[in-house]
């Protein structure tokens, strides 16, 4: 049930009515006609622009118009009353059943209550995280597996069929040096003295168990040729580091359902193939690319002739390299490979989640899947700004363990997944984001997620407490309360709590079209602060307590409504993966 879309209804209903009259053109086009939340509360319930956005394409006056539509709106039984505001807005005040009959549907409707139709959206593929399997996770990859994953869940909820994919570098110079920090680790077990880890190579003992196993099942390995004791080095590293990845993940409640090799798709000639497609659409070609003017130029950048991309003829600031001089691929050309290879699938709609650092790659990768589709797919590619750990004011030192950053499940183990998880949503993706480990422990209003959390925990405490207090357990459950009569609720806080729930609905469509899973995180600590606010009215009024021995009825109203907003307080935290506590200890 989403009241939005209900009187939505009404209006275009009431529109019709007004052309089967010939009162209004037939012919208009309803698509910007809306129905939102008025700028002003104090103004009414609702508000559309109909009026506005039709009056000049059916040639008349905004107000005029508003009128017409004032009338034929206020005959529904949902609609208490319609006024003109300023040049032709009507705002609207719904039938006081409208909002009560929100607190049965929700508890009927359970965590699922806001969800869109099934497969409504389509298939979606979401790539997110995607780090080179040379280490463990980093807080920055926190957050870019957080969003990720919180932006797959909110899709799911809205009705999308989402895949959620994870593209392994595991090809490229940086797979050589993690062989050969690997094989100075196999050194280290087998008894030599191998001194400080030199500059260039991956120095946090994490690869110290690679280096044993490598000597325990390959002790002949150092005798082999180099290129030998890479290959053998690689094929001990990349499970083990891919293991670790999926683990530190897994404590942060983030799990993919597809891994895509890089490495794949050079052996089995989907980059050729790939590139193929495009010569044969005479997208590419040998040149020399110009230097970015008063820029540094960047890492594929030669002067000399290189296999290049017609990547400005889509959009991009100019043409990208494909090949190197000697003959070796860039990144380009397998990341072009590997989109391909998503719409090989059949996900011509395909969200990739990138760091702040890979900004300027966003146009080129775009250009290639315009380019190699036909326009036929679309790629949208979402940026996660930087994170800093804050404690005490100060930034976290660096971690022993990775020898040069923060791993994600340090911070998982001091705080917990509930805590990372809804602190990386507290600012838009593109922001950056301080994470104080100081606020994250804090059991007060100051720390989001506590109070979030608290909120929940706070209503099954009433629950409990109604159950001591008599109320029979069959009479407390979400069933029975759906049957209650809640008349009774008319104080404007609690109306306006049950406003609030009636939001939810569209903020997460919203949401999900927006690609903003924040705004889940935003309207929590929203609905929260509602709540908290009439628990604290409880205190000053004894008409808003909501346990009263002597008015039976009117408590089982209330716990119906506070029940109603536990439960979507629950869906949203299962919207960004928060557990919603019972007990708060």
């Amino acid at each position: 049930m989403n009241l939005f879309a209900e009187i939505e209804f009404v209006l275009r209903d009431a529109l019709s009515q007004l052309q089967g009259r010939g009162k209004l053109a037939t012919d208009l086009d309803m698509s910007r006609v809306a129905v939102e939340p008025p700028r002003d509360a104090a103004h009414g319930d609702m508000a559309t622009n109909a009026a506005m956005v039709l009056a000049k394409p059916a040639g008349m006056n905004p107000r005029a118009l508003a009128e017409l539509l004032v009338e034929e709106l206020t005959k529904s039984d949902k609609i208490e009353a319609a006024e003109i505001a300023g040049p032709g807005f009507v705002n609207l005040r719904l039938a006081p059943a409208m909002w009560l009959s929100l607190v049965p549907h929700i508890l009927n409707a359970g965590i699922n209550y806001g969800d869109g139709e099934a497969n409504s959206g389509g298939k979606m593929n979401v790539e997110y995280v995607s780090a080179n399997p040379t280490g463990p996770m980093h807080v920055g990859h926190a957050r870019g597996a957080v969003f990720g994953d919180a932006l797959a869940r909110l899709l799911e909820k809205t009705g999308h069929d989402v895949l959620r994919e994870y593209y392994i570098n595991d090809a490229g110079s940086q797979v050589d040096v993690l062989a050969r920090s690997a094989l100075l680790r196999m050194r280290e077990a087998m008894g030599e003295d191998i001194g400080e880890i030199p500059e260039g190579l991956y120095p946090g003992d994490y690869l110290v168990p690679v280096g044993e196993k490598l000597a325990a099942e390959h002790a002949n390995l150092l005798a082999a040729d180099e290129a030998e004791q890479l290959r053998v080095a690689k094929s001990v590293a990349l499970p083990m580091m891919m293991d670790m990845i999926r683990t530190d993940l897994a404590a942060l409640g983030v799990e993919h359902a597809f891994f895509l090799s890089e490495q794949s798709l050079h052996d089995d000639g989907s980059v050729d193939r790939s590139l193929d497609v495009l010569d044969g659409k005479g997208l590419i070609y040998q040149g020399v690319l110009e230097p970015p003017k008063g820029k540094e130029p960047p890492p594929d950048w030669e002067p000399q002739p290189q296999t290049l991309f017609k990547s400005s003829q889509f959009g991009d600031d100019s043409d990208r390299a494909l090949k190197k001089s000697d003959g070796s691929w860039t990144y380009f050309a397998p990341d072009i490979a590997c989109h391909f290879n998503k719409v090989s699938r059949g996900y011509t709609q395909m969200i990739d989640v990138w760091g702040a650092d890979h900004i300027g790659y966003i146009k080129r990768m775009q250009s290639a899947v315009n380019a190699i589709t036909d326009g036929e797919a679309a790629l949208e590619v979402k940026v996660c700004n930087l994170v800093k750990l804050m404690r005490g004011g100060e930034p976290v030192k660096m971690s022993k363990r990775s020898g040069s950053f923060i791993t994600l499940r340090e911070v998982v183990d001091e705080v917990g997944k509930d805590a990372v998880r809804f602190m990386m949503l507290t600012r838009k993706n593109d922001a950056p984001l301080d994470f104080d480990f100081d606020v994250v422990k804090d059991k007060s209003r100051d720390n989001p997620v506590f109070y979030v959390q608290y909120a929940h925990a706070r209503i099954c405490s009433v629950l409990r407490n109604a159950a001591e207090a008599g109320f029979a357990a069959q009479d407390l459950t979400d069933a029975a309360l759906a049957q209650t009569d809640i008349s009774s609720l008319k104080d404007p806080a609690e109306v306006g709590l049950i406003r609030n729930l009636a939001n939810y609905p569209r903020m997460l469509s919203a949401a999900a079209e927006a690609r903003e899973p924040h705004r889940v995180a935003f309207y929590l600590m929203e609905l929260a602060a509602e709540f908290h606010a009439l628990w604290n009215l409880g205190k000053e009024r004894l008409d808003l307590r909501f346990i009263q021995e002597d008015d039976r009825e009117g408590s089982l109203a209330r716990l119906a409504l506070i029940r109603a907003a536990a439960t979507v307080i629950a869906s949203g935290l299962d919207v960004i993966g928060v557990t919603p506590e019972h007990e708060m200890r």
